[in-house]
């Protein structure tokens, strides 16, 4: 809430000078400014409403333009009529009646009317708030001290004075500094000035410290009837410090919020924040290195040599910490062993006075300087221990008044110090299980760029960060049977080690699932069964499930066939640089089961980017994060060549990788295609006749290619497939070479049964030719088609010029 301004807008306040003169600035106080006017037509309506006449009856210019005034005003007389100088009762906007001196004025040659309005107390409410002001100073039990709107002290009572320290200036009130370190009086003062919201028991203190005590400050802002502001009132009394009891109290009441973040830093800085004022008025903590590096300190005493300490948390009670003293992230320098040195390690809490500080510290007066605060009287310190490690120090020290630390701040101070120390191992414990799972997650997945016949890929994996534990994203791409590549992207739902341990085995069940050959929807369903069998066998089911992006590129089609259980569609930048998201049809999320999955069929030109990724990358708000990713998209394509590159320019402009709320995993594969000169397809009737045409064909084009040294087993091999084709399958019959990194030989028939390889007996007859085609290739396996199935093998290339590159 500002203060009103009755000239219009305020302007800004300008800083420095004077504590109020920012608010001088913006006021200008004029007489006028309470009196309400309107201003009237001929025929006696509003055309014009003042922002006084608001205040004084509640209706804006908005709803009485245009109105007639007898509604509000009653019968208005003429400027000439005797009665228009009289009091009126007028009708406010909420019911009452507010009673008013009315004055009417016209003008010559003009029929409209002027209307002021002025209620009868505005006159005297100005004298009637300076009687309480004089109340206010004239008492003796409270400092009161009245500032004008420059920051100009106006006048003091004698409780003020009586409190003003011996040979204080006349800007002792102001220059006092808030015990929480918030400001100083003076930037208080103005703050009310300006806002209007009062100061209410603020405790300040002189900066340095001297003999006065502090006090409690109130302010609050004094405004004149118009409501323009004129100055500042302070009340000011003594702070009775608390007794040791209300103390110890409060410290302990303080020692709930140490603890409360993962991040060992600012749980050092919570603990000064109890110990200042709790115990001391300086407050320091320390870390090993190994403790800001993230490594779990060895149980047993470490030793000065096995520790390099660092400070981490400052506190005092008297303004800005002193520069001549170790300040935050520096070193802490080595003193000499000493029994009270040992003692810091193993669990003692030490109290020393400030001469056997002193001795502890060499007696050398630069080292004092830099550790002890000055007027140090005495001080406490007590190791942080937990489970038999040490993980820092912390001292406190008094350097007002001369109370010494008794047993009851021992005890508070052993139960604060060690509060902390299971705070930093909690998250050290969280820390391990956080670094273990983003191992044991990293290397369950693939590498991160591979590059293919079909495709090359980059994937990328930002865990989450904060205090949220690593999830189970993953992604992988690996080769598949006839040069196709296989995709997949997917969330495993909730984080830690149980997430990373159902995602490994997901990503085991895909890549089984996918050297069967089974169609993406298949492959998916049953992925859901297998999620279903993991959640009877959970302790709780609701933990278990997913969703699942899986797709299958052909290179030589140049197909790409997906489906989706609940994961977000991918994006596919053309080799042209447009930007769109695949229409897919997302089934149920893994778990759900009894819902069939769809599978959806592009053909993308060579040089199209699939971008599969995801949830954590869009943020909580799914669409604007697709929007964003688009765009994204379509400025970067055209920039970076490789996917890897791309990769990395679209999680740098995503506002979620820089400290993940989920993990974030992208999936990016570039497309390419075989030509169509190496590869040859003919088609051939259910006859066994047709079985010396197949072989012809398969000679002649491997010559045509070069690759004489496997015209005679890839001969057998076609022999072989066709001949059980035509004898088991009946036709047509459609033999394929794929000349890539391998030769790849198809045989596709309509029959759904698949082969299977059998050991032949001697007397057998046959039963040996899939054993021959298995002596014959590197691999060799079958799928289901839309019309049938396909048995193929891969035969390794020669090498020489007919090995393509």
């Amino acid at each position: 809430m500002g203060p009103s301004n009755p000239a219009g807008d305020a302007e800004p306040r300008p800083r420095g000078g004077s504590p109020l003169a920012g608010v001088a600035a913006t006021r200008g106080g004029s007489p006028l400014a309470g009196v309400a006017a309107a201003l009237l037509d001929a025929d006696g309506r509003v055309v014009w409403w003042s922002r006084a006449a608001q205040r004084l009856l509640g209706w804006t210019g908005e709803e009485m333009t245009g109105r007639p005034a007898r509604e509000v005003l009653g019968e208005v007389p003429e400027p000439g009529d005797p009665t228009a100088g009289r009091r009126v009762r007028l009708r406010h906007r909420s019911g009452r009646v507010v009673e008013a001196d009315v004055r009417v004025s016209g003008a010559d040659g003009s029929a409209e009317r002027l209307v002021l309005a002025l209620a009868p107390d505005e006159a005297c409410g100005w004298d009637q708030d300076r009687d309480i002001a004089r109340a206010l100073l004239a008492q003796d039990g409270i400092g009161v001290a009245q500032y004008d709107i420059t920051g100009r002290l106006v006048r003091t009572n004698a409780a003020m004075e009586a409190l003003r320290p011996p040979g204080a200036g006349e800007d002792w009130l102001v220059r006092l500094a808030a015990r929480d370190g918030s400001g100083t009086a003076g930037a208080a003062f103005e703050d009310v000035a300006a806002t209007g919201v009062p100061l209410a028991g603020g405790v300040y203190e002189p900066v340095p410290a001297g003999g006065s005590s502090a006090l409690s400050l109130s302010c609050f802002r004094v405004e004149d009837v118009l409501g323009t502001p004129r100055g500042v009132m302070v009340e000011a009394s003594r702070v009775a410090e608390a007794g040791p009891g209300q103390r110890i109290d409060a410290a302990y009441r303080g020692a709930f919020e140490i603890g409360q973040s993962l991040d060992v830093v600012q749980v050092a800085r919570d603990l000064t924040r109890v110990l200042v004022p709790g115990l001391g008025d300086h407050a320091t903590v320390d870390y090993p290195e190994d403790v800001l590096e993230g490594r779990d300190p060895a149980p047993g005493y470490p030793g000065q040599e096995a520790s390099a300490p660092r400070r981490v948390a400052v506190r005092t009670s008297e303004g800005a910490w002193p520069e001549r003293l170790i300040q935050v992230g520096e070193a802490i320098p080595r003193v000499a062993e000493s029994p009270e040195i040992a003692a810091k390690f193993v669990g003692d809490v030490l109290v020393a006075d400030a001469e056997q500080a002193r001795r502890i510290l060499g007696g050398d007066p630069e080292r004092i300087a830099r550790f002890l605060p000055e007027g140090t009287h005495a001080s406490l310190g007590c190791p942080l221990y937990r489970r038999g490690r040490f993980f820092g120090y912390a001292a406190v020290y008094r350097t007002r008044g001369a109370t010494p630390f008794d047993e009851t701040d021992i005890r508070l101070m052993h139960d604060l110090c060690a509060r902390t120390a299971t705070a930093i191992d909690n998250a050290f414990r969280f820390a391990r299980e956080h670094q273990t799972a983003v191992v044991l997650q990293r290397s369950l997945l693939p590498p991160a760029a591979t590059r293919s016949t079909a495709a090359e890929t980059a994937g990328f994996y930002l865990p989450a960060g904060g205090s949220v534990s690593v999830g189970g994203d993953w992604y992988d791409a690996f080769d598949l049977s006839s040069l196709r590549v296989g995709l997949v992207v997917g969330d495993v739902v909730g984080h830690g080690l149980e997430a990373a341990a159902t995602m490994a085995r997901l990503r085991t069940a895909v890549q089984t699932l996918a050297e069967l050959d089974l169609p993406p929807d298949e492959l998916l369903a049953r992925l859901d069964d297998l999620v279903r069998r993991m959640q009877v066998e959970a302790e709780h089911p609701d933990t278990v499930g997913g969703s699942c992006l899986f797709a299958v590129y052909d290179p030589v089609a140049r197909t790409c066939r997906m489906a989706s259980a609940g994961h977000p569609p991918p994006a596919l930048v053309t080799p042209a640089g447009e930007v769109a998201f695949v229409p897919l049809a997302p089934g149920p999320l893994l778990g759900v089961g009894d819902h069939p999955f769809e599978v959806t069929t592009l053909t993308l030109p060579p040089g199209s980017t699939l971008v599969c990724y995801t949830d954590g990358l869009l943020g909580r708000d799914v669409a604007a994060g697709s929007e964003r990713l688009k765009a994204d998209l379509a400025e970067l394509s055209g920039d970076f060549g490789s996917p890897a590159s791309l990769g990395e320019a679209v999680l740098a402009r995503s506002p979620h990788a820089e400290n993940p709320a989920d993990d974030i995993t992208l999936l990016l594969a570039r497309t390419h295609a075989v030509p169509e000169e190496s590869t040859a397809v003919w088609e051939y009737p259910a006859d066994l006749a047709a079985v010396g045409d197949a072989r012809a064909d398969v000679r002649g084009r491997l010559e045509e290619w070069g690759l004489d040294e496997l015209v005679f087993s890839t001969e057998l091999i076609v022999s072989e497939l066709v001949t059980n084709a035509m004898r088991y399958a009946g036709g047509p019959v459609t033999v394929r070479l794929v000349r890539d990194r391998v030769l790849v030989c198809e045989v596709s028939d309509p029959s759904s049964t698949q082969p299977r390889l059998r050991r032949a007996l001697v007397t057998d007859e046959g039963g040996r030719g899939l054993f021959l085609v298995a002596q014959l290739t590197s691999r060799w396996g079958s799928r289901y088609t839309t019309r049938g199935k396909t048995i193929w093998t891969e035969q390794d290339l020669p090498e020489g010029p007919a090995r393509p590159r």
